[in-house]
């Protein structure tokens, strides 16, 4: 391997100016806040941001990156982001913007830059869906890259599983076309290795016909999380794979956007989201309705279009801390110990703690095996704690004593898609080790000069 000398005092775009279609923003030039990511807190400094207008320019930003010793990030919207310094050129996919629905096929071609909103709406005059994510403002690319679990993850699976391919750029600055039969071992690890194996520049994938779905969210008060929590537990048990639901507590500050009867309280939410019909439904949620009243009953028959209203998500940027982690079946013991840290009483400082049912067609290999790995969980743990005051100090040193408290029924591992982290052992927690064997050794086929050795990625140490 040839040794690169990083650039050290001089501005490294000047070159790379000539080599791109696309725009170069320095640091305090217009176009560099895109760099900003949705976790305001996270610290993203890059050298400079390119705003790429095709895959070719994505490729040249690799090929400079590696001859002169830098490194290259991806970025959409800033979900998951991770700390970059000034040893990094970020590429911004804002750009790819390509969005072809075929409806006689049932498949759709998405540039990396949309986000799932955009292919939600442009899928639904055809009765079609995307298998979005429970944050439909999102990117298309690392949403699925990490593997994809949305609000009706147990009746499709994961998102990734219906991929049918993917344009890369790999860390040596090959344009390839990934599929089960091209590249093979590079579909395996994309679906699940996040941006490890190179930077996705479009994806193709399967749509399913849902016009709309049977859903929404309960809220209740407070006062009556430890009745809902454990009526909602049993609702889990047996529960078919035509619906999915997560339980979430939540202190949501009164804010613009948040609901009046949510804001600035502890209130209790149940998401839900079935294709079975509302009768069926209706008989699944009827005991939580029975234990309390809700305080807002956002239940019913949705437009797929609405996904984002099952879970709510907030969009604007904020500075938080996230946690996240796997669980086995949980006990009504497993309750309690959960509502000791998150229910009346606990004072917890976090402002939303979401145990979400996995298991159904989640469990379940798909046709191609992928890199994602776990499939075996049947809970997932994630926290978001609001890094302000007057509880910004307690938030961090609240997610241990979660842990402690669901520690006899955690399995040590999490999703990729719920580990924002450049530290490896937070990383390793989402792979078993056969597979972060494979994706290491891959990435350093594809990535000589490790340019893409950066953020949230798996690579062998040096």
């Amino acid at each position: 391997m040839n040794q690169r000398t990083p650039i050290v005092g001089t501005d490294p775009t000047d070159a790379l100016r000539t080599a791109v279609t696309g725009s170069i923003s320095l640091p305090g030039e217009p176009g560099y806040d895109v760099a900003t990511p949705w976790n305001v807190a996270v610290p993203v400094r890059p050298r400079a941001v390119i705003a790429v207008e095709n895959a070719l320019d994505v490729s040249a930003t690799v090929r400079f990156a590696g001859e002169h010793g830098l490194k290259v990030a991806v970025r959409r919207t800033g979900h998951g982001a991770v700390p970059l310094g000034d040893d990094v050129l970020l590429v911004h996919t804002g750009r790819l913007t390509e969005c072809s629905i075929d409806p006689g096929t049932r498949t759709a071609r998405l540039g990396a830059g949309l986000v799932w909103q955009q292919v939600v709406d442009a899928a639904a005059p055809h009765g079609l869906a995307p298998l979005a994510g429970s944050a439909p403002h999102v990117g298309v690319a690392g949403f699925l890259t990490g593997g994809g679990i949305g609000p009706l993850v147990r009746t499709y699976g994961l998102s990734s599983d219906h991929v049918l391919a993917f344009d890369l750029v790999t860390g040596d600055g090959d344009l390839l076309r990934v599929t089960p039969e091209q590249h093979a071992e590079l579909f395996w690890g994309l679906r699940g290795g996040k941006a490890t194996l190179g930077i996705v520049t479009a994806v193709e994938t399967d749509l399913v016909p849902l016009p709309h779905f049977y859903g929404g969210a309960l809220y209740f008060d407070g006062a009556d999380a430890a009745a809902v929590a454990h009526a909602w537990l049993d609702l889990c048990a047996g529960l078919p794979e035509h619906s999915s639901t997560s339980l979430a507590f939540l202190q949501l500050p009164p804010l613009p956007g948040v609901p009046e009867p949510l804001a600035g309280r502890a209130t209790v939410a149940v998401r839900f989201a079935s294709v079975a019909g509302e009768a069926e439904s209706e008989e699944i949620l009827g005991a939580l309705r029975t234990v309390a009243t809700p305080i807002l009953d956002g239940i019913g028959i949705l437009p797929y279009t609405a996904l984002g209203a099952v879970h709510a998500d907030p969009v604007d940027p904020m500075p938080v801390h996230e946690h996240s982690g796997l669980t086995r079946e949980l006990t009504h013991d497993a309750i309690d110990a959960l509502l000791s840290v998150a229910g009346p009483g606990s004072h917890s400082p976090q402002t939303i703690i979401e145990m979400r049912l996995l298991g159904g067609a989640l469990a379940r290999e798909p046709r191609h095996r992928s890199a994602f790995c776990h499939r075996d969980a049947a809970f997932s743990l994630f926290v978001i704690g609001v890094l302000a005051p007057p509880s910004a100090d307690a938030v961090v040193a609240h997610t241990q004593v979660i842990d402690r408290a669901l520690a006899p029924w955690a399995t040590g591992t999490s999703l990729p898609n719920f580990t924002a982290t450049s530290d490896p052992d937070r990383i390793a927690r989402t792979y078993d080790d056969d597979t972060a064997h494979w994706l290491g050794a891959l990435a350093d086929e594809h990535d000589t000069h490790g340019v893409l050795r950066v953020g949230q990625v798996v690579r062998r140490p040096r």
